[in-house]
């Protein structure tokens, strides 16, 4: 189709363009005339513009249609503007509302302010009481009622040596054992072979041929498992007055037995419990910080406790007991992780007597691996929180115990849900942050802060560790005390993992608690 332009000035200073187009073109060509007009800013030109433009749709489909275009320079104003047909500026948004003004935000700070204030008061006790402890340790008066005793008529004795697969460490025990400072006449050792599946039973059969009539082998082939079970088991073949108990990887010194005796003169005690040492300290980082962990706990954490007649533990091994006072508590029982929680508790509400006995040491393995640390925290996190649940509110109801005594007894049993409360706490102290509920809360939370760091580590406080280097004479080890923060946080997320899956899966699903084995690294020789 022949395309032909035809351009000339109108005296209205609009320029028109003609060319010939199709007759529905030409209708859509005039509204957008119109709205370009507009536009640019012709409004005088547009009912022109209109009129020519329907002329030009009427005409038939080779006509051509005027497009009129106003020139800047003809326009009536001489003020030079903006070009209009740039975007319009957005309409600048009104400014966010706070979350502190937001009424559901202001509705949830009280409630977490008090939930918040009680956790900080916990924290609070909980460093007053290692503070305490410390001080007693380093500044008042040392108990230790028994230490002297070397020549008696001693009770008859029956060692239990707890062995699940130990080949590589259960030699070692029973040498030691057979080499001990005590009445061979009064004197029966029993290793207790748990279901072993390795060369464990092979071993202790050649040393009952080397030493006929000193070892007395308990052989388990069946039954729960579980330590506490396997004990259950092999008192009942005990004939003695007293049994001492030891896991198979400890090497107790030649005077050992008789320390953990002798309390047992007091017709009172009912057990006794001794120091623990490691003896891999020197193998890595983790072994080093353990040995910080194991200073703090024993050195300073139950040496106050009997110094100031609380709640000294019984730990499961290196300890000793009267087997009058296990059978009036109820012996042992085998559905829980803890055995030393729970009889310790026991033996508490049926009024016997638990003694520590600081300069009784005995040489253990530590974990050297950190997956093998945290399954051996999940172990005692969930068994320590079964004898909080059986034990807790009975010994808060007591008669028979004094005020402090309760109070440290219920500490020691809440001691690990403080790991899951203080993660809440911080949690709380960042909603409370957000939510404007902290100008006048700063301070606490800064203290919360500085006692969280040296409030809860595993068994002992931080500044109970420095304490117990300082005492035992070593005092090198403390450059190593700020790695141990990394050792607490290890702890805190273990023991929160541990009570999340027993309260989620052991108790809803009703699943039965496992005894997770510590690996072993020695060498048998």
């Amino acid at each position: 189709m022949h395309l032909a332009y035809r351009v000339f000035l109108s005296l209205s200073g609009v320029l028109v363009f003609s060319m010939p187009v199709p007759e529905t073109a030409a209708a859509e060509t005039s509204r957008r005339a119109e709205a370009f007009a507009i536009a640019a800013g012709a409004a005088e030109a547009v009912p022109n513009l209109l009129s020519e433009t329907v002329k030009h749709a009427a005409a038939p489909a080779s006509a051509a249609v005027d497009v009129a275009m106003v020139r800047p320079d003809t326009l009536e104003s001489d003020v030079v503007t903006e070009p209009t047909l740039r975007p319009r500026a957005w309409p600048k948004p009104p400014p966010p509302l706070k979350v502190a003004e937001l009424p559901e935000a202001k509705a949830i700070v009280p409630p977490l302010t008090v939930m918040l204030m009680v956790i900080i008061g916990l924290v609070l006790f909980y460093a007053v009481r290692h503070y305490l402890f410390t001080l007693n340790r380093l500044f008042g008066t040392q108990r230790h009622p028994y230490l002297d005793i070397d020549i008696a008529d001693w009770p008859t004795l029956t060692v239990l040596v707890a062995a699940h697969n130990e080949e590589a460490v259960i030699a070692g025990s029973l040498t030691c054992l057979l080499h001990a400072d005590y009445p061979v006449d009064r004197l029966t050792i029993m290793p207790v072979n748990d279901r072993s599946c390795d060369r464990t039973r092979e071993i202790i059969d050649d040393f009952v041929r080397q030493y006929p009539g000193r070892i007395t082998p308990f052989h388990r082939t069946g039954g729960k498992p579980g330590k506490a079970a396997a004990l259950k088991d092999a008192s009942d073949a005990v004939a003695s007055d007293i049994i001492v108990v030891f896991d198979a990887d400890y090497l107790p010194p030649v005077g050992l037995l008789k320390q953990l005796v002798a309390p047992f003169f007091d017709p009172e005690v009912g057990a006794t419990m001794g120091r623990v040492v490691p003896m891999n300290l020197g193998s890595n980082l983790l072994t080093r910080l353990l040995d910080l962990e194991r200073s703090g706990g024993y050195q300073v954490d139950q040496q106050a406790r009997m110094n100031l007649n609380l709640v000294p533990q019984y730990g499961g091994t290196v300890g000793g007991i009267r087997m009058r006072a296990l059978r009036a508590a109820g012996g042992w029982h085998d559905d829980v992780l803890a055995e030393d929680t729970d009889l310790t508790y026991r033996l508490l509400l049926a009024n016997w007597k638990t003694i520590y006995q600081n300069w009784s040491e005995c040489y253990e393995e530590v974990p050297e691996t950190w997956p093998v640390r945290v399954r051996q925290i999940m172990r005692w996190t969930k068994g320590h929180n079964q004898a909080l649940y059986r034990h807790g509110w009975k010994m808060a109801v007591c008669r028979h115990h004094g005020l402090f005594e309760k109070i440290d007894g219920l500490a020691l049993l809440g001691i690990y849900m403080m790991a899951p409360l203080m993660l809440f706490g911080w949690l709380l102290a960042i909603l409370l942050f957000y939510a404007g509920g902290l100008p006048l809360f700063g301070e606490a939370v800064i203290l919360f802060a500085l006692m969280s760091y040296g409030t809860l580590g595993n068994f002992a406080a931080f500044f109970e560790i420095a304490a117990a280097v300082y005492l035992d004479g070593s005092r090198e080890r403390i450059r190593l005390l700020p790695l141990n923060y990394f050792g607490f946080l290890v702890s805190m997320l273990t023991v929160s993992r541990a009570i999340v899956s027993q309260v989620a899966f052991d108790y809803l699903l009703r699943r039965e608690l496992r005894w997770d084995k510590t690996t072993r690294y020695r060498q048998r020789s």
